[in-house]
């Protein structure tokens, strides 16, 4: 007969089920609290995540001059001048050359633009000058309509430059400060925290930064894979300001989707206009392949290697992270993953219960140099 529903066990269940939904939620509601309570102080909370990152960067500089007998206030500010001078010397690689060859990139343009107008005069198009004009006119005229709106996204666009300015002044000074006083900074929080906090919280603090670390370095890494493999692509097709664009690509490569989609545009237009349209193709077909690769398998495997979180996992990160909060999203999204495979494994090593071990047999005791060796009868020959 079929087998009927226990009553018992079933109550027993729901209440499992329930208790379990409502502490879920409990922890739901106090991560979004949290979220909410970063977002009202991000005016401080982002100047300190990009002083934590360029701190990883510079740290091992500033570790080699401490070790050599060099005053942490020093070290701090030597490595702190140098990051500005190397910061500096990235962008007059970009600026000078670009600026050098100013000139032929504008009478480039100029000829694009009339190419472009041949090419739209010809079949399959047959536009022609008049039709540009009126276009271009309504163009104009639609322009002069949406002053107000332009002058708003300029207000606002002049707005978030000086943000990040500020930010970038504010995480500067933060950088040095962490060079400066960064090994005091675990002794002094186990001292202000109380009972098990005072071991848990620095361990972890340890930790996560090391896999930040391990975050800022992989990250550099793809970043050079793609500037040598797009770099390769533009030297084979002897497109002009190889070496800027390569510098360009590597820095952008530490900001996500828009970062490589300004790289690959400015690489794009150069070719276009100093080499022609199918060059320029070639080229974008050659960012596109090298951003899909980087994308799709260099980053989430040496991420996954680096940061111990599965290929799938960066990912699963970088999309949630960007569809949560943008470009900012998806910057965060893989080491702040990583933070919280940290605090986890911490808190599974914690929790774990230990396994017993396996009782080991006593070894026989030995009689004597024979012992343990078989007896055998004696055969009379």
């Amino acid at each position: 007969m079929p087998a009927t529903l226990s009553s018992t066990k079933t109550a027993a269940a729901l209440r499992t089920a329930a208790r379990v939904s409502a502490e879920s939620l409990l922890v739901l509601l106090m991560a979004a609290v949290s979220l909410w309570i970063l977002g009202r102080m991000w005016s401080v909370v982002w100047p300190l995540i990009v002083a934590l990152f360029l701190t990883t960067m510079t740290w091992p500089f500033a570790r080699f001059l401490r070790r050599r007998g060099w005053p942490p206030a020093l070290a701090a500010a030597v490595v702190t001048v140098l990051f500005l001078v190397a910061v500096a010397g990235i962008v007059a690689l970009i600026a000078v050359p670009v600026a050098s060859q100013s000139g032929e990139l504008a009478d480039g343009v100029v000829e694009g633009i009339q190419k472009l107008r041949e090419w739209a005069a010809g079949p399959p198009l047959n536009i022609g000058d008049d039709q540009i004009s009126s276009a271009f006119d309504a163009a104009v005229a639609r322009v002069q309509d949406s002053v107000g709106s332009m002058v708003t996204t300029v207000v606002t666009g002049v707005s978030t430059v000086f943000n990040g300015l500020v930010t970038a002044v504010l995480a500067l000074f933060l950088m040095f400060f962490f060079l400066k006083d960064g090994p005091r900074f675990l002794p002094w929080l186990t001292r202000q925290l109380p009972g098990r906090l005072a071991t848990d919280v620095p361990v972890v603090a340890e930790r996560g930064w090391e896999t930040l670390g391990a975050f800022v370095r992989s990250q550099a890494f793809v970043g050079l894979l793609d500037a040598v493999f797009i770099g390769l692509g533009l030297w084979f097709l002897d497109v002009p300001l190889v070496l800027p664009l390569a510098v360009l690509t590597f820095v952008s490569a530490f900001v996500p989707i828009v970062g490589a989609l300004f790289a690959g545009l400015v690489a794009v237009l150069i070719a276009l206009v100093s080499n022609g349209l199918t060059d320029a193709l070639l080229v974008l077909a050659i960012i596109v392949v090298v951003q899909q690769l980087e994308g799709n398998v260099f980053q989430p495997m040496i991420q996954s290697r680096g940061l111990g979180l599965h290929a799938a996992v960066v990912l699963l990160a970088v999309t949630l992270g960007g569809s949560l909060a943008g470009i900012v999203g998806s910057l965060l999204a893989v080491p702040a993953a990583a933070l919280v495979s940290v605090a986890w494994n911490y808190l599974r090593e914690q929790l774990a219960v230990p396994s017993p071990e396996p009782e080991l047999e006593p070894e026989p005791e030995s009689d004597g140099p024979d012992a343990g060796e078989p007896h055998t009868a004696a055969v009379p020959s």
